[in-house]
């Protein structure tokens, strides 16, 4: 079974998240955990994961719509959306995002900070965003003892050296489709342990792609992996099991919820 860490559903309608889903099913992947990136946007994903049993939902605020400090409102909001469901699997998209035009990074940080505490408060791994922003984020993580409840570096582009330090402190690193492009990361997937790595495809609506066969959707793990056993000189039935067994490990207590919901039982 592959499994999708991170996508981004609530930008779909309902009809278009099942063909999605569907698609997803035919090429093996058992479910998807939907990011949230704002309060409304984490209500969207809690609400798709209501209606299909392969579709979990994450909760946090993107560094990318701190668009103000976060109340002390917000927080509540999020620990109860974060409580609200035994779909919620992960606390994300949460980080820092250092992009020209990002928002103000003191607010930035207070809302990583927050978020962080909300995650270990309820046992919560946490999915995080860093761009541009490696230092800060992982001087962050260790100053809030994420290590006590692990989590993903979303999106990997990163060093080994950047790698090490994540998987050091608990962390797995999610490989994507830049897999395909960027020699560096082939290399650095060659060197990781296969035990570090989890798989995502960062799924939203691509409208710049005038094909809509080429908008990336979760069906699209199945390469990936793929190309992961080959820079590993491995079997992919091997590597899709290490992988399945990573994110048990991942989301530890909640892997039962999690299989009585994908299994109907």
């Amino acid at each position: 079974m592959l499994i999708d860490t991170h996508v981004h559903l609530d930008s779909y309608s309902d009809e278009e998240v099942g063909a999605i889903l569907r698609r997803a099913s035919k090429v093996g992947v058992g479910f998807v955990i939907s990011a949230g990136t704002t309060i409304e946007k984490t209500e969207r994903s809690l609400e798709l994961s209501r209606i299909y049993p392969d579709c979990f939902s994450g909760v946090g605020v993107h560094p990318m719509d701190i668009l103000r400090p976060l109340s002390d409102i917000d927080i509540d909001r999020l620990k109860d959306l974060a409580m609200s469901s035994d779909k919620v699997l992960v606390m994300s998209e949460i980080g820092l995002d250092y992009m020209q035009s990002m928002p103000n990074r003191a607010w930035q940080f207070d809302a990583f900070r927050q978020q962080i505490r909300i995650a270990r408060e309820l046992n919560l791994p946490i999915v995080f965003h860093s761009r541009e922003a490696h230092d800060d984020c992982f001087r962050v993580l260790r100053e809030e003892k994420a290590y006590q409840v692990g989590g993903v570096m979303h999106y990997f582009q990163g060093s080994l050296y950047d790698a090490e330090q994540m998987t050091d402190m608990g962390f797995f690193i999610s490989i994507a489709r830049p897999i395909f492009r960027l020699e560096h990361l082939r290399v650095v997937v060659e060197k990781l342990p296969l035990e570090c790595i989890v798989i995502e495809t960062d799924a939203f609506p691509q409208p710049f792609k005038k094909n809509r066969e080429n908008w990336t959707e979760p069906r699209h793990l199945r390469p990936i992996i793929e190309k992961i056993a080959e820079l590993k000189s491995k079997d992919v039935l091997e590597v899709e099991d290490v992988i399945f067994n990573n994110m048990k490990r991942l989301l530890q207590s909640r892997w039962d919820k999690v299989n009585s919901y994908i299994s109907g039982t």
